[in-house]
């Protein structure tokens, strides 16, 4: 959308989001690149305000941050949505286009990867996924980028299991399930992805093997989580929630102004600010 008066608007919706970090990434973002007329705020918003809300935006906002539960209740409401974002029927970003059209995309997929990368990751040959949640889908299609081999899933139920041999399926990757209880056996993996809820891995803590490979533990508050200090004890690579955060916002804000590339150390550093602070 073109918006009259110069000004240019974004925000992150959710329910409950009074805790995200995206505004200050964001705010990081625009004061770095010098877009005084920019402002990025959040707003609680839950599936049943959302078609309202959107409906009710003017021509200056130019893009949406998107968290639960809205990623998926969103996309009936598009015009269009990227490949990416229809692989796993998640939309986190929507960009309003000059002619007023709303399209969804998904940056946490290529933000996983390129935290993944700058942590050294290029590929490995097998990996392993704690939990089966929409955040794991996502780790599927990231290691559908790069990962050679089979993916071992550590899920609760039967039922868990089936969705995520389904999302391999889907997606290319040879998906092998597993039970929760032989969770131990995950944290062998050269590249292993937490997805789940604070709390659920940390009795896995006293696992981890001499000289493991690579941590990728989604959450970013609480952190450290046990499992990922206990990593780090053994010397193991570990990246964190707060990676991921600020690689998809990257790619936001490039969406959203237009300006490539985004300022990764600036918002990287507000993210530590704003977490120090909490």
């Amino acid at each position: 959308m073109a918006s009259t008066d110069g000004r240019h608007r974004a925000a992150v919706l959710g329910s409950p989001i009074a805790h995200s970090l995206s505004p200050a990434l964001h705010r990081a973002a625009y004061a770095e690149l010098g877009l005084e007329n920019w402002s990025y705020d959040r707003f609680e918003v839950d599936e049943a305000a959302l078609p309202g809300f959107i409906e009710g935006l003017d021509s200056s906002w130019a893009g949406l941050s998107l968290t639960m539960p809205l990623k998926r209740a969103v996309i009936p409401l598009l015009d269009s949505v990227t490949e990416t974002a229809s692989s796993v029927e998640a939309v986190n970003t929507v960009v309003f286009t000059e002619d007023g059209r709303r399209v969804g995309d998904n940056t946490d997929i290529p933000g996983m990867i390129a935290a993944l990368r700058e942590r050294g990751t290029e590929k490995v040959g097998s990996a392993a996924v704690l939990g089966a949640g929409a955040t794991a889908s996502s780790a599927l299609a990231a290691l559908a980028e790069i990962c050679t081999g089979p993916v071992t899933a550590f899920v609760r139920s039967r039922e868990r299991g089936a969705e995520m041999r389904a999302w391999g399926e889907r997606l290319g990757v040879d998906v092998r399930i597993a039970d929760w209880a032989e969770g131990a056996r995950a944290l062998r993996e050269p590249l292993v992805i937490a997805t789940t809820p604070a709390g659920t891995t940390d009795g896995l803590a006293t696992a981890v093997p001499e000289a493991p490979g690579t941590l990728f533990d989604v959450l970013y508050e609480p952190w450290p989580t046990a499992l990922a200090s206990a990593w780090t004890a053994r010397a193991g690579a570990v990246i964190g929630g707060l990676d991921l955060l600020v690689h998809q916002a990257v790619l936001q804000v490039e969406q959203m102004t237009g300006h490539v590339p985004a300022p990764l150390a600036a918002m990287r550093s507000a993210g530590e600010a704003a977490l120090a602070a909490r």
